[in-house]
């Protein structure tokens, strides 16, 4: 007989991991993939047109760690409009001695938006210049509110532009992060954003370029992430190509999916010229202690990462819940 698997409710799962510094352990998790260290299978991911959505299913394991990860998140994105959230999902967690399921984590989806938002501070922190005056986000969603807060420990920078499909939407976004210190102003286009913005985070489920290559002004940093699907688009493929950086936190994820694999597809960059976001941490942070630095060579320099979510930040995320939960209770049952 076994044992029935510990079920942690999201209230609990917030409990436990808002005291955690969580970027070292995303890190390490980004290093340990761009080394081989884990099993990461391509993503399983279901597409619905009526209403709009999508179902990803992203799971692996770090080699010769205690457990391993199966992760189901879901996108609805008319979801608000009918009083529910646009995201949800639960992560599972095995043992990897015996597969058996150790621990449900009902997180309704917070642990991925988390775990996104983390990678994009990582993206700043190696990728953005040190003086940014304006960071211009589009998107009003979940994603464009997490992402600049997570900024807090990469830039003093409290002023934004913000661009969104719906200007109630936008106004609303306004207003909300006003009420956290923010000063925001909203544009007209997205091309508004990029003529003012030294940091771009694009947001949205778009599935055609919202930005153009003549938008984008010398030192920009781009964080893509609303790009996770073969369909999705925000940026124009000339952008990759008059880009001096190009990351992806995945390569061989990127080559289907992201900013990337359109870039790759059309001829306006080959694989040669991608970084992967694991190497660039590994090799920015160079010796022990040393502090990590920018991969920049110029402050004029172009920069993009392409953020399509890798299961290895669900693994590390659901690590540092399942630890936290063992230092407080013992092990999630009995």
């Amino acid at each position: 007989m076994t044992c029935s698997p510990g079920i942690i409710t999201l209230d609990r799962i917030k409990e436990l991991i808002t005291p955690l510094d969580l970027c070292p352990l995303i890190e390490e998790g980004f290093t340990a993939y761009s080394r081989g260290e884990v099993v990461v299978p391509p993503v399983g991911e279901l597409c619905f047109d009526t209403p709009p959505g999508d179902t990803h299913i992203k799971y692996g394991h770090v080699k010769g760690a205690e457990h391993f990860v199966i992760k189901i998140a879901s996108g609805f994105y008319n979801n608000p409009g009918i009083g529910l959230p646009s995201n949800s999902g639960l992560m599972l967690v095995f043992s990897s001695r015996t597969g058996i399921l150790d621990t449900i984590l009902m997180d309704e989806g917070y642990l991925t938006d988390l775990r996104t938002a983390l990678a994009g501070q990582i993206a700043a922190r190696y990728l953005a210049r040190p003086d940014i005056r304006t960071i211009g986000v589009l998107g009003t969603g979940i994603q464009a509110r997490m992402q600049v807060e997570h900024l807090l420990p990469v830039t003093p920078c409290r002023n934004i532009l913000v661009w969104g499909r719906t200007p109630e939407k936008a106004v609303r976004y306004q207003r909300d992060m006003q009420a956290l210190g923010y000063s925001v102003q909203t544009a007209k286009t997205p091309a508004d954003v990029a003529a003012r913005a030294d940091l771009i985070i694009t947001t949205t489920p778009a599935e055609a370029p919202l930005l153009s290559a003549a938008d984008i002004r010398p030192g920009t940093h781009i964080t893509a992430m609303g790009s996770d699907t073969p369909a999705k688009q925000e940026l124009d493929t000339g952008i990759l190509e008059k880009a001096d950086i190009v990351v992806a936190d995945s390569i061989s994820q990127c080559r289907t999916r992201g900013e990337i694999s359109k870039a790759l597809a059309e001829g306006y960059i080959t694989k040669d010229r991608i970084l992967e976001l694991g190497r660039v941490i590994e090799t920015s942070q160079g010796k022990e202690g040393r502090q990590p630095r920018s991969v920049r060579l110029s402050d004029s320099q172009i920069t993009i990462a392409d953020l399509t979510g890798v299961a290895v930040q669900d693994i590390q995320i659901a690590t540092a819940v399942c630890r936290a939960l063992k230092k407080t209770e013992g092990k999630p049952h009995e």
